[in-house]
This record gives C-alpha cells, structure tokens and sequence, in this order.
C-alpha cells in the first residue's frame, strides 16, 4: 500500500472547534475586517477565545440564527469578512433562504460554518442531525463547499477560504480528531488530497470520520489483495473533476463515503462527473433515505453503515460489479 502523504509521526486528537476559534482569532490579528457571529452556541462552536481577543468583533444574536446571517450579509455589505456559525441543522434548514438571498444572490462573503454533521449530533438525536445539509447548499451556484478532515487540513483551508471573495459553507465536525496529515501538508480549495494510491478500486471521502474510515477499509483491503486508493475530497463543491476522472480511468470503480445522505451530497457529485465523463462501476455510501436517531457516534456509524467494516463489504461488492462488466479482478497475494 502506497501511502502518498508524509504520516504525522505522533497523531494526537485535536479538538476541531478549538482549531476553528485559534485559526479565526489569529487571523484577525492581521486583518480587522474578520468578523464572528454566533447564535447562542459560542461555546459549542469554540469561538470563546475569539470573543476575548475581539469583543468589538464579535456579536452573539441569541437563538435567532436567519437573523444572524441577515447580519452577517450587512456587514459584508459594508466590506467586512463574517463568520457566522451554529449547528449544521440550523445553518442549513433554518438560514436557508436568508443565506441563498441576501449572501448569495447579492454577491457577498459570508463564510457559514455548520458544526456537529450527521452522526457527529449524537445525542442531540434526530432533530439536530443534518443529514441534508450539502445537499442544500449544492444547490445555491458558485457556492464553495469545504469539509475538512482532520486539524491539519482545516488550519491549512480555513486561511484559504477566508480570503477567497464569496460565500461558503464550511461543514466542520467540532470534536477531538486525530490528525491524519502532518503539518508539512498543503491544500488548495477544489483540489482533493490522494492520501494512498492504488490499482483496483477509489474510495472517495469526505469529512472527519469517513476519510478515518476509508483509511482503515484501504489497510483491510490491501490485506485482502485489493489495492484500493483513498482520496481526501475536503472540497465538495467546485469538486476536483480532473482527480475523479484521473482516478475512475486508472482503477475502473469508484466506492464514496461521506456522513450525509447519498442523495446530492458527495456521492452524487462523483456520480455526475462519472456519469458525464467516464462512465465505471460505482457504489455509494453513506445514510439512505432515513433521518437521524439518538445514540453515540460509534452507535450510529454501525446503524447507518458509516464504517470500515461496511466499506470494506460494498468494496468486495464493487469488485464484483468491476468484473462482470469486464474489467480486471481483484490482484491476488501472489
């Protein structure tokens, strides 16, 4: 297995949200246009550092999160950069029209970040576990959508998205992760990260707890004889078309995995550049048609499939799909 990535030597979990919150507040230190919005969730969004650092920059709306992006819009009307963050259910059903309007249409820059995506509620259950989110967003034109995998890639996009002019959804999972890249790494919005190369398979990726797992199915399957490569796709939309083709047309089957509905999210937007360009055998994986439940993460991984385990099952299965339509099997050991 061809690793394509220098490996942290010790990977230690980080709390995502406390990246966020350090990254904005050492921003703002070199430029007074960043801004942060909060609907009542500043501790849960780790931006309480960033408050003590610039109180002068910081505006807690209370629980009234279309009226934040409302004025979060204004103050990018006057030439400011806001951040605006809460839970990804309210980012994306609850300021959905506001965020379409007054960020996109009018042609501004707020930057939304949804914490907390599909399974990562856990306990907050059903209500507060967006499993439609990027499927929302995909749907607003030129938008860019970024979901980063560990701390690394998020210190490394966080800067890019910042002073890239128009609107974005940052789809960020908050908790303590282990870093998978190290420090050296660099990243460029719209441009996937080939973690591990491969012959016979493509797992694309996306988020904090699918790349880990598809990191994981890769290791299973390499032991299996199965050379599968795993690509980082942190940015869903633009996607990186040219990485999905490069990949489609050298290993012939393309397996994704995100923490999202298949419908419209990052499955569906390989599938439209497979079926456009390249067309080859193609699983998704990810929640199917169901909403959310109460449990812990690892709970709801197994219940919704969300796992190496899983990955590993639907990769045999691609295979299969790979070689009736007459492309070349699975390399044995020898």
């Amino acid at each position: 297995m061809k690793w394509n990535i220098t490996r942290p030597a010790d990977p230690q979990p980080e709390e995502m949200r406390a990246v966020y919150g350090d990254v904005l507040t050492a921003i703002a230190a070199e430029d007074e246009r960043i801004v942060v919005l909060d609907a009542d969730l500043m501790k849960a969004n780790g931006t309480l550092g960033f408050k003590k650092a610039y109180p002068e920059r910081t505006f807690d709306v209370g629980v009234a999160e279309a009226n934040m992006v409302g004025v979060a819009a204004g103050l990018s009307a006057v030439g400011l950069i806001p951040f605006p963050a809460t839970f990804t259910c309210f980012a994306a059903r609850r300021t959905f029209d506001q965020f379409f309007i007054s960020a996109n249409y009018a042609r501004l820059n707020v930057k939304l970040t949804g914490t907390d995506p599909g399974v990562a509620a856990a306990f907050n259950g059903g209500t507060h576990m967006s499993f439609e989110d990027i499927g929302l967003m995909r749907t607003i034109p030129k938008i860019v959508i970024c979901e980063p995998s560990d701390p690394v890639s998020l210190r490394k996009l966080l800067p890019e998205i910042t002073f890239r002019y128009g609107s974005s959804y940052l789809r960020l999972h908050r908790k303590p992760i282990t870093r998978i890249y190290d420090a050296s790494e660099t990243f460029e919005l719209g441009r996937g990260k080939v973690l591990i190369d491969g012959e016979d398979l493509t797992i694309i990726a996306a988020g904090a707890i699918l790349v880990a797992e598809a990191i994981k199915a890769a290791e299973k399957l390499d032991a299996e004889g199965i050379s599968a490569a795993v690509i980082d796709m942190h940015t869903i939309k633009p996607i990186d078309e040219e990485l999905v083709v490069q990949y489609a047309r050298k290993t012939g089957a393309i397996l994704t995995a995100e923490n999202h509905q298949v419908r419209n999210g990052l499955g569906s937007a390989v599938a439209e550049v497979v079926t456009d360009q390249i067309p080859v055998p193609m699983v998704r994986v990810g929640i199917l048609d169901e909403f959310g439940e109460v449990g812990t993460q690892e709970f709801l991984q197994e219940r919704f499939g969300l796992t190496a385990e899983n990955l590993v099952a639907q990769a045999r299965e691609l295979m299969n799909k790979k070689t009736r339509v007459g492309a070349s099997p699975a390399r044995s050991h020898a």
